[in-house]
C-alpha cells in the first residue's frame, strides 16, 4: 500500500507538471488553473472556428455552383431511394430517415416533412459544433431531400419485391450520402452526429458507425410495425448501405504488403521497377538458422498489381520466400494524401 501511494503521488506530480507546462506555454503563467490561460485557450478555439467560417465565405462562385449542383443531384438520388424503394415497402433502414418513416405511420405527416422537423435541433447543434461552413450546405441538402421525398412519395413504388427494394434503396441512399459528404455537407440527422464522432474517434469508419446506429432503429421498426420480415429486409438495406458507403468514401483502399526474401534481390527489384514502376525498400536481414546476410524486399501495391509481382518473383527465383499481407490504407505518392480530409 505504501508503494502504491508513492506511485500515485508520482503520477499526480507528473500530471501537475504537464498542466503547469501547458499553461506556461499559453500565457507564461505557472498556475494550472490560470483564468488568463483558460481565456486564451477559449479565444484560440473561437479563432479557429472563425477561420473556418471565413474560408466558407471566400469560395469562388464556380466552386459554389459546382458544389450545390452535386448536392442537388445527390439529394434527388437519396430521395428516390427512400420514396421509390424503402418507404413504400414499409422498411425503416435506420437513422433519422428511418425514424421519420416510423413517425409518418403513427402521425399523418409526410416522411419528407418529418425528416425536416427532426433535423431542426441537430442543425442548431451543427452550427455550434462546426460553424456555418458545414451547416449551410447541410440545411440545403436536407431541405431538398425533404422536398424531393414528398414530391416522389405519390409515385408508385419501383418494385414491391422487398429484397430488391432493400438492395436498391440501400445502395442509392449510401451513394448519395457519400457524394454529399465529399461535397463538404451532410444529409443532416445521424450524418452530423457521425461526423462529430469521427472527430473524436477518427479510427472508426463512417459506415460502421452508421451500421450500429441504424441497427437500433431497425429493431425499433420491427417492434412498432409488428412485422419481423420488414425489419429483416430493412437490415439488409442497412448492410448494403454500409458497404457501399465505405466504398464511396474510402474507395478500395485495401492493398497488398509484400516481404520477399530471396537470393536474387537485385534481379527481382530491377524487373519490378522496370515493368511495374512501384516503390520498394531493401531491409537488411539475417537468416536465424544459416546466419547468412539477406536483403529483404518490402513493397506495397494495389491488389490489381499483385499477380504480376508474384509472376516476376516466380520467374526470377522460384525458391524465394514471400510473405503477403493486407494493407487497409496506404499514404504517400501514388496513393492517399496525408492532408486529405478524414470523412
Amino acid at each position: 500500500m505504501r508503494w502504491e501511494r508513492i506511485v500515485a503521488a508520482a503520477s499526480c506530480h507528473d500530471f501537475a507538471e504537464k498542466r503547469l507546462c501547458y499553461w506556461e506555454k499559453i500565457c507564461g503563467c505557472k498556475f494550472a488553473g490560470c483564468e488568463k490561460g483558460m481565456g486564451i485557450s477559449m479565444k484560440r478555439k473561437k479563432a479557429e472556428k472563425k477561420k473556418k467560417n471565413k474560408f466558407f465565405f471566400k469560395k469562388s462562385k464556380t466552386d459554389w455552383l459546382k458544389k450545390y449542383i452535386i448536392i442537388t443531384v445527390a439529394a434527388f438520388v437519396y430521395a428516390a431511394g427512400i420514396s421509390l424503394f424503402i418507404d413504400p415497402n414499409n422498411m425503416a433502414p435506420g437513422g433519422l430517415t428511418g425514424i421519420a418513416i416510423i413517425l409518418s405511420r403513427l402521425i399523418p405527416l409526410g416522411t419528407g416533412t418529418w425528416i425536416l422537423v427532426l433535423n431542426i435541433p441537430i442543425f442548431i447543434f451543427a452550427i455550434w459544433k462546426f460553424g456555418m461552413g458545414l451547416t449551410v450546405p447541410t440545411i440545403y441538402a436536407t431541405a431538398l431531400i425533404s422536398i424531393f421525398t414528398n414530391i416522389l412519395a405519390p409515385l408508385q413504388a419501383a418494385t414491391y419485391d422487398r429484397l430488391l427494394a432493400a438492395i436498391a434503396g440501400g445502395i442509392l441512399s449510401a451513394v448519395a450520402i457519400g457524394v454529399i459528404f465529399q461535397a463538404g455537407a451532410t444529409t443532416g440527422g445521424m450524418d452530423i452526429i457521425v461526423k462529430a464522432l469521427r472527430l473524436k474517434l477518427p479510427h472508426l469508419k463512417t459506415g460502421n458507425i452508421f451500421f450500429i446506429a441504424d441497427a437500433v432503429v431497425v429493431t425499433l421498426s420491427g417492434i412498432v410495425f409488428r412485422d419481423v420480415d420488414a425489419a429483416l429486409y430493412a437490415a439488409i438495406a442497412v448492410g448494403c448501405s454500409s458497404i457501399t458507403m465505405d466504398v464511396v468514401l474510402y474507395g478500395r483502399d485495401e492493398a497488398k504488403l509484400l516481404y520477399i526474401i530471396s537470393d536474387k534481390p537485385n534481379q527481382i527489384t530491377q524487373r519490378i521497377l522496370a515493368e511495374l514502376d512501384i516503390g520498394m525498400t531493401h531491409i537488411s536481414g539475417r537468416g536465424a538458422y544459416s546466419g547468412n546476410e539477406k536483403q529483404v524486399i518490402m513493397c506495397a501495391m494495389k491488389k490489381t498489381v499483385f499477380p504480376r509481382v508474384e509472376s516476376i518473383v516466380r520467374d526470377e527465383d522460384p525458391d524465394s520466400f514471400m510473405i503477403v499481407t493486407s494493407a487497409s490504407e496506404i499514404f504517400g505518392e501514388g496513393y492517399k494524401s496525408y492532408f486529405s480530409e478524414r470523412i
